[in-house]
């Protein structure tokens, strides 16, 4: 008997210390939350579908997230429009920030930060040059694809599309992004890739919980003046195409940190501590197999 199942052996032998009949024991099982290596698992392989998913399959889904991760910014223009300025006024538009996200995570539609997460999971499990190469591809079609959508929301914004007291609303809910510059937006960033990725690792585990879920977790990622890349180059295209931001601005200043701070927050740091967390149970189990 080896050391690995002895101390299955154990656990069981203390498990069974108080006895139960079957009706019971299957009711314990039922509430018993899933492991970290059964999580752990259960996004791997959500993440192995979303690799190998066809280039277009990922371009149009990455589009369709770009433009609906705009309703965030409507959302959170709406509340700051149509509600009296409150003290409560911040948890409000924090809450209509979340309706983005709401859509694309329950929709399975692309969005980037999420892949900074299930992508990399594989990768990690398996470091090679082929899962090196497809988490790359992923991530390069998925980007692109919501800058393209976020491209197109902000665009039928700067035209008016959603009629003149709105625009002026959403330009100033995109101001904010002028605060998050340089060193700020990078490390804004970090938290922001944390709070997404923490979204897809607790997902398999929130039924009947997921919406408030999803709200609370990117509700704060408004709340607390984080950043994240994919919302933020929706407010950046807006100030870009109405003349509030420049070029050199928007990439150097804006873009390439918050990319880089959601990617160190969602993968450096959630993704591969996830990872680590299991690492030696799915070493064990290989040796059985």
């Amino acid at each position: 008997m080896d050391d690995t199942t002895r101390h299955d052996a154990a656990i069981e032998a203390e498990e069974d210390t108080v006895a139960l009949d079957v009706e019971d024991e299957a009711v314990v099982e039922d509430r018993r939350a899933a492991t970290a290596l059964v999580v752990h698992e259960v996004v791997r392989r959500q993440g192995i579908e979303e690799l190998e998913r066809p280039a277009a399959s990922l371009i149009w889904s990455g589009i369709a997230a770009g433009i609906v991760i705009g309703l965030s910014l409507v959302g959170k223009a709406t509340a700051a429009t149509a509600l009296p300025d409150g003290s409560w006024t911040p948890l409000l538009q924090a809450a209509g920030y979340s309706i983005g996200f709401l859509v694309i995570i329950l929709g399975r539609l692309q969005l980037f930060t999420e892949s900074t997460l299930s992508a990399v999971l594989p990768l990690a499990t398996q470091f090679t040059r082929r899962n090196l190469l497809r988490t790359l591809r992923l991530w390069s079609l998925v980007l692109a694809a919501n800058l393209v959508g976020t491209f197109a929301f902000a665009a039928f914004v700067a035209a008016g599309g959603f009629g003149p007291e709105k625009t002026l609303a959403l330009i100033d809910v995109s101001r904010v992004l002028l605060d998050h510059f340089g060193k700020a937006a990078f490390l804004g960033a970090i938290p922001a890739g944390l709070l997404l990725a923490t979204v897809v690792w607790t997902l398999p585990s929130a039924e009947g919980q997921k919406l408030t879920l999803i709200v609370v977790l990117t509700g704060l990622i408004d709340l607390a003046g984080f950043t994240h890349v994919i919302a933020g180059s929706a407010e950046m295209w807006i100030l870009l195409m109405v003349g509030e931001m420049r070029a050199g601005q928007a990439l150097g200043s804006f873009f390439m940190p918050a990319l880089l701070g959601n990617i160190v927050g969602g993968s450096a740091l959630f993704a591969l501590l996830a990872h680590a967390q299991v690492h030696s149970e799915i070493e064990q189990s290989d040796g059985h197999g």
